[in-house]
């Protein structure tokens, strides 16, 4: 049989398979994968808390988290009020004296509870910056309120001077309030592995040595057993069939477009559901050999080696503790050296240390974010992992999937032919037949049947011809439809330039009989998404190459490339080697995003630098991925690269109003202009903050892409 004709042969109980490559269920080869990586994420409380960890109950855990910041905040703000009225700065300030025995006391109990219960996330979260080596946001702000609070116990008990627990309760509010903006306005989760478990059928029926069917929990069964599975069924785990003929769907395992035709001897994989047929196996593999677990085990690598990308507001948070330590440093020493008093050196260098954490700066971000996830809402954009989604205005290069990304994922009739008898007439036959059937390929013809207003025709003695076709009477008339290896077994000829055509292109041919008459023939092929086709030209006109990705065979992906114009075609891959393709692509100056949206696109989403699942894909994929298409657009890929860069574009402008003001501000807060009577109050410092704090809110809101 020639792969043209083995391109085309009908593909459900009744029909043969089209395609000349089938994927067998071998074991990965483990060597390929790299060693786990089995330490922890860095804290849920850094602000890159939205990375995905991979505990089953993250998703419950990280609403507790968005919870606990929202409460706190509230707490916090209570406590916060008082505070502010009992400051002697705050009172100056406003023109009132509230001042009464005793008051710097209550005002020291009331922040000592704030600082511990307001303060522990950034405590705790510092703590874990520390043993990470990478200062960032939480060392920053836990550096600032640390230094406040200790600087004013002294004042209470020990120093003459201002104290700062006025600052202390302003800026943990503030910071509190930016996280739980944050956190809620990114809550999500990846479940990844516990939906690829979910797969697997919870039992199976077992064929014992007398022939009784008994149904076992799947973890009795053992490499050998043997196991029968029923028309609809998952099948429970990987075997060899040695009893029937069924079409099994692989589509969302492998990537094959069309169900697959199994008979005796052929492989089949845990996880595919059965079509018709009932099949017989016999097991071959158990427990973390088979191909389901070992793409569990990809997802769990891929995810815990993808590199983690340090946020745009950690690096200026990095930098301004630098800052914060090296300058509060240079104050004390250099004041001590010029002869000043302790209690002034320290004085000035506390005041450096509070200014280089802005309170701005504990929105610059959030509130970006805030509006970024907004218009990404509204736009179909479903942002789970917003370190990754930053880094998107860096794309190279966007690696999409094939079947249900580039393709509908869903066969329509692409060319009818007919020979002595009207197009319409002939699909108006078919549509009679096809109607009876479940088969994608069926309901591709019946939706062409539908879209075109078809009147059903009467139909009696409808039957299955298994490995042949189907067989009914339509008013009278006895039709058949079957495969091109019925037309061989039947000695009936058929024009094979006509049908070469055809397949040679990836497209799936039925043959109409009539009376055992050849009266025409159907072709049929996953559609092309029209939005792809643009997608694909944008994005070549932004630079950035495409490439797809598929398990479908090398014809197939050729052609739906031809029609894309797409720069690379990558064939005939199983998810062990789609994330090893994505590997291969990635290259100096390189980031790669994949978009995809079934089981076999899970490892390679995780193991690019930004995963994208088509909404309308499986549970595996959209809870691996980064961003989720909630529209099933490929054009939305265009969007959240000028999303990501908008949102960028707009957290460096807050980052800046956020920080500018201590370019002026420390130098004086530092006191180097002391001997031309130019030194920064508390007083004046807050009302600089306070201007910084507005100007980032008023400029977040004007984001838009």
């Amino acid at each position: 049989m020639s792969n043209s004709d083995k391109s085309s042969k009908h593909v459900h109980s009744e029909h043969e398979t089209m395609h000349d490559h089938k994927h067998s269920s071998k074991t990965m080869d483990k060597e390929s994968s790299s060693k786990q990586n089995e330490e922890n994420t860095v804290s849920h409380l850094h602000m890159d808390h939205e990375a995905k960890p991979h505990s089953e109950g993250h998703h419950d855990h990280h609403a507790m988290m968005v919870e606990d910041f929202k409460k706190r905040f509230f707490i916090s703000l209570v406590l916060t009020l008082p505070i502010l009225l009992l400051s002697p700065m705050i009172q100056m300030f406003m023109g009132v004296d509230w001042r009464f025995p005793g008051d710097t006391y209550i005002l020291f109990g009331l922040s000592t509870l704030l600082f511990i219960y307001g303060g522990k996330p950034f405590l705790k979260g510092a703590v874990d910056e520390f043993n990470q080596k990478s200062p960032a946001m939480m060392m920053l702000i836990a550096l600032a309120i640390s230094v406040s609070y200790l600087y004013s116990v002294l004042t209470v008990f020990v120093l003459q001077g201002n104290d700062f627990f006025w600052e202390l309760a302003t800026l943990i509010s503030i910071m509190l309030l930016g996280h739980w903006i944050e956190m809620r306005s990114v809550l999500g989760a990846s479940k990844a592995l516990e939906e690829l478990v979910k797969l697997m059928p919870d039992t199976a029926h077992m064929i014992h040595d007398d022939g009784e069917i008994m149904e076992h929990a799947l973890d009795h069964f053992k490499v050998g057993f043997n196991v029968m599975v029923k028309p609809g069924e998952k099948i429970p785990l990987d075997g060899v069939i040695y009893e029937g003929v069924s079409s099994v769907n692989e589509s969302m395992i492998t990537g094959e477009s069309v169900p697959v035709e199994k008979g005796i001897g052929d492989d089949i994989i845990g996880g595919s559901i059965n079509g018709d047929g009932v099949l017989k196996f016999t097991i071959t593999k158990v427990g973390e050999d088979t191909f389901l677990s070992q793409v569990i085990k990809l997802v769990r690598e891929a995810q815990a080696s993808k590199s983690k990308t340090q946020r745009l507001a950690d690096v200026a948070a990095k930098w301004l503790f630098y800052i914060a330590v090296v300058s509060g440093l240079l104050t004390f020493v250099i004041w001590l050296m010029f002869g000043a008093e302790i209690g002034f050196a320290i004085e000035r260098t506390v005041t450096v240390i509070v200014i280089s954490c802005p309170h701005a700066l504990g929105l610059a971000t959030p509130l970006v974010t805030a509006v970024s996830t907004s218009i990404g809402a509204k736009k179909g954009l479903l942002v789970r992992n917003r370190a990754a989604f930053e880094e998107a205005r860096k794309l190279t290069t966007v690696v999409f999937d094939k079947t249900g990304t580039l393709t509908e994922g869903a066969f329509g009739v692409t060319d009818i032919i007919a020979y002595n008898i009207d197009k319409q007439e002939l699909l108006k036959l078919a549509y009679a037949v096809e109607m009876n059937s479940e088969h994608p390929i069926a309901k591709g013809i019946v939706d062409e049947g539908k879209r075109i207003g078809l009147n059903m025709l009467d139909v009696k003695d409808f039957q299955a011809l298994p490995g042949k076709g189907l067989r009914a009477s339509v008013e009278g008339r006895e039709i058949m439809i079957v495969s091109p290896g019925y037309l061989r077994t039947a000695d009936i000829q058929y024009d094979h330039k006509q049908y070469e055509a055809l397949a040679i292109v990836g497209k799936t041919v039925v043959f109409v009989l009539e009376d055992d008459k050849l009266i025409g023939m159907i072709a049929l092929s996953d559609k092309v998404r029209t939005t792809a086709i643009e997608a694909i030209k944008v994005l070549k006109q932004m630079n950035i190459e495409t490439v797809m990705l598929t398990g479908d065979n090398q014809r197939v992906a050729e052609y739906v490339g031809k029609q894309l114009e797409i720069n690379t075609v990558i064939a005939e891959v199983l998810p062990h080697q789609k994330a090893q393709k994505i590997e291969e692509l990635r290259g100096p100056g390189k980031f790669i995003a994949m978009t995809g949206d079934g089981i076999n696109d899970a490892p390679s989403l995780a193991k690019a630098d930004l995963g994208i699942a088509i909404g309308a894909g499986t549970d595996v994929a959209i809870e691996t991925a980064d961003i989720i298409l909630v529209k099933s657009n490929p054009l939305d890929v265009v969007n959240i690269i000028k999303l990501s860069k908008a949102t960028y574009r707009k957290m460096v402008e807050n980052l800046f109003w956020a920080t500018a003001y201590n370019i002026i501000a420390l130098p004086l807060a530092a006191g180097v202009l002391m001997n031309q009577g130019i030194m920064i109050s508390p007083a004046i410092g807050a009302v600089l903050m306070s201007m910084s704090t507005i100007i980032v809110a008023i400029n977040a809101r004007r984001l838009k892409i």
